[in-house]
C-alpha cells in the first residue's frame, strides 16, 4: 500500500497542455476513480503516475518518496489496461508469470504465486490454455492476475471494463471491488462510467479539461456538487437545469411557472437574487399524494411527452421551464405519453448554480 501525492504536476504535448498544475493526494489503501469525459486528461494523469507518460513539470510522491524520475519499472506499480494486452502465444500461466520471470524471481516462488493468484481470481482451472480459449471476462482476469503477482503497492487501472458487454460489466464491477478489499493495495481506477465509479470509489476525482473539479465521497458529488458540470456529469438521468429569475423568495421560470422557496434556503443564498440556474434531480421531482398534499402551495403540472420503463423505476419526460424535464419515480407511478401530471419540486434537494462561474450557491 501506499499514499500517492501530485504536487503542481502539468503535462503537454508541444503546445498543447493537457494538464495543467494539478494537485492531487491519493490515500494510501484507498480505491480512488479519475472520472471524466474523454479527453479530460484523467488516462494522462495515469500514465505519469506509472511513469509511461512523465510529466512535463511538478512532483510525484510515493509515500513520501519523489519518484518523478524513477523509470516504471521501479515504481512499485502494475497496471491494468483496457485491451487486456495479453500475449496470445502464451499460456494463461505463462501470462501471469512473465514478470516474475523478467525479474528472476526463483521458480519456486513464481509457481506459488501464480497458483495463489489464479486461484483467487477464479483462473486456477485454466492455466493451461491459451487466450483464445478464454471468454472476455476471464481475459481481464488475467489481465488482473498479472498485474497482482507482482504484489505492487499501487494498482493503477485504465478503463479496464469498457470492452465488455454490460453483464459482464457489472459482475466485473463486483470482482474488482471484492479484490481491492482482500488485498487493500492502493487502487487508482479511470473511467468515463459514472455508474462504475459511484459503485465501487472510495473517493471519486472527477476532471474536465485536464483540470480537477471536486473530489470526494460518491455521494458527496452526487448531493453537494460544487459546480453543474459535476451536477450534470454525476447521475443518471441527468439533473434538470432550468434558467430561472430569483426575486425575493419567488422563482420564475422561463415559461411563467413559478416557484416559492422556503426561508432555509433564502437563508442559503444569503440575498442572491437575479438570473440563474436552477438544479434538481429527477427523484426529486414528486409526484406522489403526500407529498403533492405537503407542498401544494408550490404544485406544478405538465403534460408526459416520452416514457422510460426501466422495471424497478420509470422515467417520464414532460416540457416544463421552457425545457424538457425528467422525473424519475417508482415502477408503481404509471403514466402514458399524453397524460397529464403534477408534481412539486423537494425544496431541500433543489441547487441554485451561478450563470456564468456554473458554481454552486448552496
Amino acid at each position: 500500500m501506499a499514499e500517492i501525492r501530485l504536487e503542481n504536476v502539468s503535462k503537454s504535448f508541444g503546445s498543447a497542455k493537457i494538464i495543467e498544475h494539478l494537485n492531487l493526494t491519493i490515500q494510501d489503501g484507498s480505491f480512488t476513480v479519475l472520472l471524466g469525459p474523454s479527453g479530460c486528461g484523467k488516462t494522462t494523469l495515469l500514465r505519469m503516475i506509472a511513469g509511461i507518460g512523465p510529466a512535463t513539470s511538478g512532483k510525484i510522491y510515493m509515500d513520501g518518496e519523489d519518484i518523478s524520475d524513477v523509470p516504471p519499472g521501479k515504481r512499485n506499480v502494475a497496471m491494468v489496461f483496457q485491451n487486456y494486452a495479453i500475449y496470445p502465444t502464451m499460456s494463461v500461466r505463462e501470462n501471469i508469470e512473465f514478470c516474475l520471470k523478467n525479474n528472476k524471481v526463483p521458480k519456486k516462488e513464481r509457481t506459488e504465486r501464480v497458483e495463489r493468484v489464479a486461484e483467487t481470481v477464479g483462473l486456477k482451472e485454466y492455466l493451461g490454455r491459451r487466450p483464445s480459449e478464454l471468454s472476455g471476462g476471464q481475459r481481464q482476469r488475467v489481465a488482473l492476475a498479472r498485474a497482482m503477482v507482482k504484489e505492487p503497492a499501487v494498482f493503477l487501472m485504465d478503463e479496464p471494463l469498457s470492452n465488455l458487454d454490460a453483464k459482464l460489466r457489472v459482475s466485473m464491477r463486483t470482482e474488482i471491488s471484492k479484490l481491492h478489499r482482500e488485498m487493500g493495495a492502493t487502487t487508482i481506477y479511470v473511467t468515463h462510467d459514472q455508474v462504475e465509479a459511484m459503485t465501487m470509489a472510495d473517493r471519486i476525482v472527477i476532471m474536465k479539461e485536464g483540470v480537477i473539479q471536486q473530489v470526494g465521497k460518491p455521494m458527496e458529488l452526487y448531493d453537494h456538487p460544487v459546480n453543474k458540470f459535476v451536477a450534470g456529469f454525476i447521475g443518471s438521468p441527468q439533473m434538470n437545469f432550468f434558467d430561472v429569475t430569483l426575486k425575493g423568495n419567488e422563482v420564475t421560470f422561463e415559461d411563467g411557472n413559478k416557484l416559492m422557496l422556503p426561508e432555509a434556503i433564502l437563508k442559503k443564498l444569503n440575498g442572491k437574487e437575479g438570473e440563474m440556474t436552477l438544479g434538481i434531480r429527477g427523484e426529486d421531482l414528486k409526484m406522489d399524494a403526500q407529498n403533492l398534499e405537503l407542498y401544494k402551495e408550490n404544485k406544478m403540472k405538465a403534460v408526459i411527452t416520452d416514457t422510460e420503463v426501466m422495471g424497478n423505476e420509470n422515467n417520464l419526460y414532460f416540457q416544463f421551464g421552457g425545457c424538457q424535464a425528467v422525473a424519475r419515480v417508482s415502477k408503481y407511478e404509471i403514466s402514458q405519453v399524453g397524460d397529464e401530471i403534477e408534481f412539486v419540486f423537494m425544496p431541500s434537494k433543489i441547487h441554485f448554480f451561478d450563470k456564468e462561474t456554473e458554481m454552486n450557491y448552496l
